[in-house]
């Protein structure tokens, strides 16, 4: 029989947590439970403390409590034991039993209530120290933050990155840009409004298409149709909108889809286990390709339990109803011919790439929130895979649900369940960390802080070398607690996966839009660079030989030059003038540095008051304005301006283009009055 195939069988084992004594007592796995009456015969103490001892040599100290905490109470043993100076019996109270406790503040379901109590945990509030805190909503970075290396939580900071439908549908599209091939595991999709341009494009030129609109969160159905026309969809509108599966697999004429129930144990690495039981969800009217006319029938086209529930053709029956075992259906397809091996090895490929695609988010939220949990994960949680098949049998994923619903309003629901339940709260081993010692461990380090000591740290290859350990020791527990999971990940061969790890960690820091953009930016500040390098050298060669001094300031009177050094005057005789503020003028003495050179000392210049022109500037201020010119004819600027104010109020339209005999004089008119407007 095959690890697949092993699933047919497993409904018969479900039905042994419904019925009230004998669940207790399969839930302590067949062991011996200590009662609550004295026993002369010490058999069973025996046997217990056997256990116990076996699972201090493979697991440590740390597993004792949990073994202990199989049963619900324990009464105060009183042996009586003699001494040499005292004959008189003495009493000697046995160590106290350590209870799990589990706060369920946040949580509805009485099936969690109902089958925490048949495991061991004692129920408290959430100001009590608790080992396991289980709510219903997604948990918020702060909560999480307080958390103590002994207590667990039933969510991922950060799973919301799949468990949202537009962003599930994000992440995928960015991984299917990169593996088109291998990650065409969901329908086309598109997160309106951004992508809305996207999909009215895609609807011209893929005409005959039908399309599904769902919200961006949700659940059982709500807010979710069908159109042909994509001109139905608001461009305003916060909706996911994918492609509808129009040839999807049938069975029995109707549409169907898998709610299979997915544990990760852990994100960083992976440890991802699937139920072998879970859910199929029929229609309750039988298919046909949608058209215009059928495209509002909800019972037809949606699969989903909550609306089908209410139709009138709903049928409550496990082999043949609207809801049905998977392990009923795994029955079908091996009766019917199908590799049931194949069906679920392309199931467990698409769910784990799914979850790869948002590793990168789920590792940078969990070493964030906890730096020192390298031992045993802080976290767990149970997501509700919604699968689809095509026509061809090709898994695709429509949703993943953080919180699936646990109630139990039929006997189905409460065998698969509660079996669900029973079997994660003994595979993810609250009782692995020892809580005293931990608190041992904190006072430890409170102390050393306090006194400046400094711990000495372990190096990465000690590090490394514990967490292998810590992996094989957890590898054999989960190999002796499976239930009815089976584990897919990791797994042999699972290294095929490792490139997408890869890209899905760096598309956290770096997706193909940003890289595109650094890179774009990268080449333009390179170019900018260049070109200021450029400048840089020709206004070098300029300035070169010259005094820094020498260079005037930046805005208009923003600085006196205190010490000018300037070529002669045109005429010597002439002497440089020291100008003030108050507009008087006063000739200074020439200092002569050499033969050509003159020392001139200014203060700012009213600007009110003429002055004697350099010959230098004048000729270097022409200079500028003929280039200016020039630069101006070249980029065509006067033609333009003409042709903008050509026969215009105020202008003399008609010389520059209608000259023919007289053009060496005209056109020299016009140049002159541009150039006054420019200048």
């Amino acid at each position: 029989m095959s690890r697949y195939e092993d699933c047919i069988s497993s409904d018969s084992d479900s039905d042994s947590y419904v019925s009230g004594d004998e669940e207790q007592s399969e839930a302590t796995g067949g062991a011996g439970v200590l009662t609550l009456e004295d026993d002369e015969d010490t058999t069973l103490i025996q046997q217990n403390e056997q256990v116990l001892v076996q699972a201090m040599d493979v697991y440590g100290e740390e597993h004792e409590e949990e073994t202990i905490n199989e049963t619900t109470n324990e009464k105060e043993e009183i042996t009586e034991e003699t001494t040499e100076d005292d004959d008189k019996p003495k009493k000697k109270k046995k160590k106290k039993k350590k209870f799990l406790y589990i706060c369920l503040t946040s949580c509805k379901y009485d099936s969690v209530r109902r089958v925490s109590r048949r495991v061991g945990f004692k129920e408290v509030g959430e100001d009590e120290d608790w080992n396991l805190y289980w709510t219903d909503q997604s948990v918020a970075l702060e909560r999480v933050m307080e958390m103590k290396r002994y207590q667990k939580i039933n969510h991922f900071p950060g799973m919301a990155e799949i468990c949202r439908k537009d962003l599930l549908a994000r992440n995928l599209n960015r991984m299917i840009k990169l593996f088109p091939k291998e990650y065409n595991v969901f329908p086309k999709s598109w997160c309106l409004p951004a992508d809305y341009g996207d999909l009215q494009a895609y609807s011209r030129a893929k005409r005959h298409k039908t399309y599904i609109l769902k919200p961006e969160s949700g659940c059982q159905g709500k807010g979710i149709w069908v159109t042909k026309n994509t001109k139905e969809i608001k461009a305003h509108e916060h909706m996911l909108c994918q492609i509808y599966v129009s040839k999807p697999f049938l069975i029995d004429g109707f549409k169907f889809d898998l709610r299979i129930y997915v544990l990760v144990t852990s994100c960083d690495p992976f440890r991802i286990f699937v139920f072998k039981d879970g859910l199929a969800r029929f229609a309750t009217q039988k298919y046909l390709d949608p058209t215009h006319a059928n495209v509002d029938n909800v019972f037809m086209h949606l699969t989903n339990y909550a609306i089908n529930k209410n139709s009138k053709d709903f049928i409550r029956d496990d082999e043949a109803g609207s809801k049905r075992r998977i392990t009923t259906i795994n029955k079908w397809f091996v009766k019917n011919g199908y590799d049931i091996d194949q069906i679920w090895r392309d199931v467990d490929d698409v769910i784990i790439k799914t979850l790869v695609s948002a590793y990168g988010v789920l590792k940078h939220n969990y070493r964030t929130c906890f730096p020192n949990h390298f031992k045993s994960s802080a976290c767990f949680e149970i997501l509700g895979f919604d699968v689809m098949f095509d026509k061809k049998l090709r898994p695709y994923v429509l949703e993943v649900n953080h919180s699936p619903s646990f109630h139990t309003d039929a006997k189905l629901d409460k065998e698969i369940k509660e079996a669900l339940l029973h079997d994660t709260m003994v595979l993810i081993n609250v009782g692995a960390i020892d809580k005293k010692k931990v608190m041992e461990e904190e006072r430890k380090k409170v102390k050393e802080r306090l006194l400046h000591k400094g711990s000495k740290k372990a190096t990465r290859e000690q590090m490394d070398a514990a967490i292998s350990s810590h992996l094989e020791q957890l590898e054999k527990f989960e190999d002796a607690h499976l239930g009815n999971f089976r584990r897919i990940y990791p797994m042999r061969g699972s290294e095929k996966y490792d490139k997408f790890f890869q890209t899905s960690g760096s598309l956290y820091q770096e997706t193909a839009a940003f890289k595109a953009r650094s890179e774009a930016a990268r080449i333009q500040r390179e170019e900018i660079k260049r070109k200021q390098e450029k400048l840089d050298s020709i206004l070098k060669k300029k300035t070169s030989g010259r005094d820094p001094s020498e260079l005037r300031p930046e805005s208009p009177g923003g600085g006196a030059r205190p010490k000018l050094l300037t070529k002669r005057l045109s005429n010597p005789g002439t002497k440089p003038v020291r100008r003030f503020t108050n507009g008087t003028v006063q000739r200074a003495e020439n200092k002569v540095i050499s033969n050509n050179e003159v020392l001139v000392e200014t203060v700012p210049i009213d600007s009110s008051i003429p002055g004697a022109i350099v010959d230098d500037e004048e000729l270097e201020r022409i200079s500028g304005l003929m280039q200016r010119d020039n630069l101006v004819r070249g980029l065509g600027v006067v033609e333009h301006v003409y042709r903008l104010l050509h026969a215009t109020p105020g202008t003399s339209g008609g010389h520059y283009h209608s000259q023919n005999k007289n053009h060496s004089s005209q056109p020299r008119l016009h140049s002159v009055s541009f150039q006054k407007f420019f200048f």
